[in-house]
């Protein structure tokens, strides 16, 4: 059985999410972040769970 992948942000799922995008964190570059369309729409921040980085902004 495969991993379902969450959105860094608000932990929901992202299968079948067409404007959800996976990016290495860019500070660190280490962690992949993970964010669902609505996680990207509503500018809700995110954390790198290794370094700290928040974004957006």
């Amino acid at each position: 059985m495969t991993e379902q992948k969450v959105c860094s942000s608000t932990k929901e799922r992202i299968t079948n999410d067409a404007g959800s995008v996976e990016f290495a964190c860019p500070q660190c570059s280490e962690t992949n972040i993970i964010r669902s369309s609505r996680a990207r729409t509503l500018a809700i921040k995110y954390k790198c769970e290794k370094c700290g980085f928040t974004g957006p902004n």
